[in-house]
């Protein structure tokens, strides 16, 4: 993970980049692809393309991106980019809370 923090030039930011090698967080969040395409090509527990916006351990906002013919949401990651995920955050802030 330091070597892709590295290459996105992510620095001294606010994000930090953790891996999940045995699947166990992707699992919990029920974020395991098993859609049968990416298995037949072996690849096999990967991880939906997702975001989430986190506080204090309470999940406040899940962005996924996937659709019938785009398991791994690859033709369309706009809603797990920055710019939906800090407009979710935004809205998200100004709502009175529940």
């Amino acid at each position: 993970m330091q070597a892709w923090a590295k290459d996105q030039k992510i620095g001294l930011s606010m994000l930090t980049l953790m891996g999940d090698p045995a699947g166990e967080l992707t699992k919990d969040l029920d974020m395991e692809m098993t859609h049968p395409g990416p298995i037949s090509k072996g690849i096999i527990g990967r991880c939906k393309r997702h975001a989430l916006h986190v506080v204090d351990g309470v999940v406040k906002v899940v962005h996924l991106s996937e659709g019938p013919d785009d398991p791994a949401g690859d033709a369309d990651p706009s809603l797990t980019l920055a710019e939906a995920m800090l407009d979710a955050i935004s809205v998200e802030n100004v709502l009175p809370e529940k």
